[in-house]
């Protein structure tokens, strides 16, 4: 099944160089492919994962693990940003 990967901020470097610019890559899972089994496919250190977002609905570190992406989605991860 597809689904939809976008990694902003310093998390672009984990995607090809050809999908850095659309910050966006889709990828082929199989189904069951959860959340966290996508970001460990990946190469994303977990730590790294501050905001995690399905479809534009927030996903928390405990329920990544549990949390199967379906056909279509798209997973959408923030590094932890500092501002002032």
């Amino acid at each position: 099944m597809k689904v939809g990967l976008k990694l902003f901020a310093s998390l672009a470097a984990h995607l090809p160089a050809e999908a850095r610019s659309s910050h966006r890559l889709d990828l082929d899972v199989e189904p069951g492919t959860t959340v966290a089994d996508l970001i460990r496919r990946q190469g994303i250190p977990p730590d790294q994962c501050a905001i995690v977002l399905v479809d534009g609905v927030w996903v928390t570190q405990a329920g990544r693990a549990a949390r199967a992406l379906a056909e279509g989605e798209v997973l959408a991860i923030w590094p932890p940003v500092a501002g002032g």
